[in-house]
């Protein structure tokens, strides 16, 4: 699965002041030096909501809203060297 398209369920903000949508997108494999995590929770903070307010001036839609997640990771590509599939307990990393 490491090296394949998946399918997972995400909130889609179309347009700036629209209900989000609940779809199904695919998700590509990580390229060198991403992972690929299941997202076991996510939240959305103020910063998602200014986006989604359209007084972002970086705001650009389609977009999947709520960088502040929890989960496992499931693969890693070429370079990752300090996170290992399947790990449950994760330093802090940047995104």
């Amino acid at each position: 699965m490491a090296n394949q398209v998946i399918k997972c369920k995400a909130a889609v903000a179309w347009e700036a002041g629209k209900p989000l949508s609940i779809e199904e997108v695919a998700v590509a494999p990580p390229r060198a030096p991403e992972v690929r995590i299941k997202i076991i929770a996510s939240a959305l903070c103020h910063t998602d909501a200014y986006t989604l307010s359209g007084a972002d001036p970086e705001g650009c839609f389609p977009v999947i809203l709520g960088h502040e997640g929890a989960g496992i990771v499931r693969s890693v590509s070429e370079g990752v060297t300090k996170l290992k599939a399947e790990c449950r307990k994760c330093p802090k990393v940047g995104v």
